[in-house]
């Protein structure tokens, strides 16, 4: 994912920093960040497993072939589970308007 994080397009949100590159698998990857930001381990996996639930109902079944990079910002503590899907949501829309061009070579 260190790829993902120097080489790929930002899009930024109110509680997201998304990292995106195109990928020569067949499917989505997907790792996700969440920083302390002063908040306990219960707060943290709180909202990673909120994330990653939401890339599962949402955003799985409709992005093409791509390695996704999210790290949550603070104001991601605050929203609660339909904030953050509708937040999510108006990301996902934007995911499949970027155009990618073609896969990093690794060589």
């Amino acid at each position: 994912m260190a790829v993902v994080r120097v080489k790929g397009k930002r899009v930024r949100t109110a509680v997201l920093d998304v990292r995106v590159i195109a990928s020569l698998r067949a499917s989505v990857r997907v790792g996700v960040v969440v920083p302390k930001y002063a908040h306990n381990a219960v707060a943290r996996n709180r909202l990673k497993r909120r994330l990653r639930e939401i890339v599962r109902l949402e955003w799985l079944p409709l992005l093409p072939p791509m390695d996704l990079l999210l790290r949550a910002l603070p104001s991601a503590y605050e929203h609660d589970f339909d904030a953050l899907r509708g937040e999510m949501r108006r990301t996902v829309e934007r995911l499949q308007r970027m155009s990618l061009g073609s896969p990093p070579s690794f060589t």
